[in-house]
């Protein structure tokens, strides 16, 4: 009984990973909200930048990510995207996807 209760602690103590919040928001709630709710938690700029609205290759970007995650397998991590968008701004649906980002000599990521 004892060395189960160690090894199942053991176990947890293992997988214990980050918990990844945005300004008190937990990653499952951030999943959930809309547009108009994460706007509200966002800065100036990004509030600016997306009630602009995304253009054709932010939009393609995310497309590529939605893409790569599906394809890949559960528990796997998803092939990495490349991309020369330095300046996009990270959604939460980018979550858990790799994403190699030019720097002008290499892709990074």
């Amino acid at each position: 009984d004892e060395a189960d209760l160690i090894e199942i602690a053991a176990q947890r103590k293992k997988r214990a990973f980050k918990k990844f919040t945005y300004r008190g928001v937990d990653l499952d709630k951030l999943l959930d909200l809309n547009h108009e709710e994460l706007m509200e938690l966002v800065n100036a700029r990004a509030r600016r930048r997306f009630s602009r609205g995304l253009k054709r290759k932010p939009m393609a970007l995310i497309k590529r990510l939605r893409k790569a995650k599906q394809e890949a397998k559960p528990l796997e991590r998803p092939r990495g995207i490349k991309t020369h968008l330095r300046n996009m701004i990270i959604v939460p649906e980018m979550i858990g996807s790799v994403v190699g980002v030019y720097n002008g000599k290499a892709f990074n990521g």
